[in-house]
């Protein structure tokens, strides 16, 4: 029973006698949601850390083992929904979202979609989003979550590298995927969700002619090991590279709502995330669904962060999870004015999050932030905890049920305070939540694997208490002199200069040290770069680090070229110092 979907039993059970039938369907899927809701599991960090093990199903559909057993139980808000653009609120339960997603997975149906059929989705921080991903988990139809700021040119590369049968976009993407039609043989289904023109279709009028019930039974029992998603990496080095997930990737997300995130049931959890990434998934999707949480959508076009804060305090927020960009400007601001007595539990996540940042948001909100690491290709894997000490600039400790170290290139565990490889062990047991490989012309690529670990492409290195301290991407790493140098550290030394809002650290060519730590940096507003603050940025910066880090060479920009999930192209800038 354990190894099996609810629904598989019934059918073997009674046959053709459906009244007893759908009884026995809602009364197994509600015992087997008690048996995957983890309420018995500990989750005091030192315990956990030597007994959890969290065990893949051989069969599990998040929609219907978890969304639609939830909306069955209690008909509670699921989605809290703020347009700050039209001033419009509203709130969806667990019962409107699983009603909504069967009509939209009939819909795919009627439509002649098929189980392992690709469809892009890209639509922002609105329920829509919620109702297409699990309208699509419920027939099989893979979804491809692409964010708002992806260009015509970017949506062809992924219709194409996935051969996607359908986009589902909202109205402001119409256009751009109306100039690449014809670059695209295999699409054939374009849906939007608003108004509906020439070969558009309505989500809303495709749902509305749809009832309600989707039966499961006439489906095939949903493998664990079957592709349920795809992402594309952020593509800071290279073009982005396509991530499957599978159905047993949702169920891993225990484990980040359980240790990292600490969710509880009552909780009103917000996290700052486009809908295209990763962050996504673990922030507005499995985790907080699994454990009950009312989830905030807070659509805005701007980052304004005095009523980003004032929202925190209007909603309610419990606990809150958003990138280092963000804490850095929410810290400018006089945080005592603001009532953020709500809060419970901070988290940052998407790049390491400076110590000055974490120290000052402590000081004036009485919460640490908990920085946390993981990838596109993982769930949480790192992070800081619940009642474990916070070293302030430590991305923390492996969450329990993984085992990661760094290790050099042939797999050997370095020692305490060397850098090296940040990988998990793959040999004893697959680790929850962590891909196989990445698709590329229809093959799982496994270029990251080997001698036993998954090389996450990350490099940190680990105190004599267990601790990782992240340094930076393999390709960022500088060697000058001799020495490796992290780009990250120099960062952060630098971001604690009152006049500097933004930097990014580089190596760049030398003859002599074969390399020279060089910073590009972003001035605060009515500030201007000189040859005099040049030299008190590098006196500054010798005083926080060791006197060999200093950048040697600093140049003064308007911004930083990012990708487009906001993350620093570094190299983009060493390409500019190679040429």
């Amino acid at each position: 029973f354990k190894q099996k979907t609810a629904y598989e039993i019934p059918l073997r059970l009674v046959g053709s006698e459906m009244c007893i039938r759908d009884s026995l369907l809602t009364t197994l899927r509600e015992l087997r949601f008690k048996m995957i809701t983890f309420d018995n599991i500990e989750r005091n960090y030192e315990i956990a850390s030597k007994s959890f093990s969290l065990d893949i199903p051989e069969f599990f559909n998040f929609a219907y083992d978890i969304l639609d057993v939830r909306a069955q139980q209690a008909d509670k808000v699921a989605l809290l929904a703020i347009d700050t653009v039209t001033g419009y609120k509203t709130s969806v339960t667990y019962s409107e979202l699983s009603k909504a997603s069967s009509q939209f997975g009939k819909a795919l149906l009627s439509l002649g979609l098929k189980r392992g059929d690709a469809a892009c989705v890209i639509i922002g921080r609105n329920p829509d989003w919620h109702k297409v991903l699990f309208g699509c988990m419920k027939v099989g139809v893979i979804s491809m979550p692409g964010t708002n700021l992806l260009t015509a040119k970017d949506i062809a590369y992924r219709v194409n590298e996935s051969e996607a049968k359908a986009v589902i976009v909202s109205p402001m993407h119409v256009e751009k995927v109306n100039q690449i039609i014809d670059e695209c043989p295999t699409l054939k289904h374009l849906i939007v969700t608003g108004d509906a023109s020439d070969n558009w279709l309505s989500f809303k009028k495709l749902c509305e002619k749809q009832d309600t019930n989707l039966n499961i039974e006439d489906l095939e029992p949903f493998a664990s090991n079957e592709t349920m998603m795809i992402y594309f990496t952020s593509g800071t080095t290279a073009l982005p590279k396509m991530v499957p997930r599978d159905f047993g990737y949702a169920y891993a997300h225990a484990a980040t709502a359980l240790f990292w995130m600490d969710l509880k049931e009552n909780d009103v959890h917000w996290t700052l995330t486009d809908t295209g990434w990763a962050k996504a998934a673990w922030g507005i999707l499995f985790p907080q669904m699994m454990i009950g949480c009312t989830t905030v959508l807070y659509d805005t076009p701007d980052m304004d962060p005095v009523e980003h804060l004032k929202a925190i305090s209007e909603y309610k927020v419990t606990t809150f999870c958003a990138p280092p960009t963000v804490y850095r400007l929410f810290v400018q601001q006089d945080l005592k004015q603001f009532n953020l007595k709500s809060l419970r539990r901070c988290l940052g996540a998407g790049e390491p999050l400076n110590p000055e940042v974490i120290r000052y948001w402590s000081e004036n909100t009485g919460t640490v932030i908990a920085d946390g690491y993981g990838q596109t290709e993982t769930i949480n894997i790192v992070g800081n905890f619940p009642g474990v000490e916070t070293r302030f600039g430590s991305m923390g400790k492996p969450v329990p049920g993984f085992d990661i170290n760094v290790v050099d290139d042939n797999g050997k565990i370095l020692p305490d305070g060397e850098v090296g490889h940040i990988a998990i062990c793959t040999e004893k047991k697959w680790p929850p939540g962590l891909f196989h490989g990445y698709l590329q012309n229809k093959v799982i690529v496994k270029d990251s694997f080997r001698h036993g670990w998954y090389y996450t492409g990350d490099t940190a290195s680990r105190d004599k208490d267990g601790y990782l301290w992240f340094v930076g991407r393999s390709d960022d790493l500088i060697s000058s002199a001799g020495y490796r140098i992290s780009p990250f550290e120099v960062e952060s030394a630098l971001l604690e200069h009152d006049l500097i809002a933004e930097s990014a650290v580089v190596g760049v060519p030398d003859e002599t040290r074969g390399q020279l730590v060089k910073a590009y940096i972003v001035l605060v507003e009515g500030y201007k770069g000189s040859n005099e603050l040049i030299r008190e940025i590098q006196d500054f910066c010798k005083n926080l680090t060791a006197p060999y880090k200093y950048p040697r060479k600093v140049e003064f920009v308007d911004s930083l070229p990012k990708t487009i999930s906001g993350k620093i192209r570094r190299v983009e800038l060493r390409e500019l110092e190679n040429k």
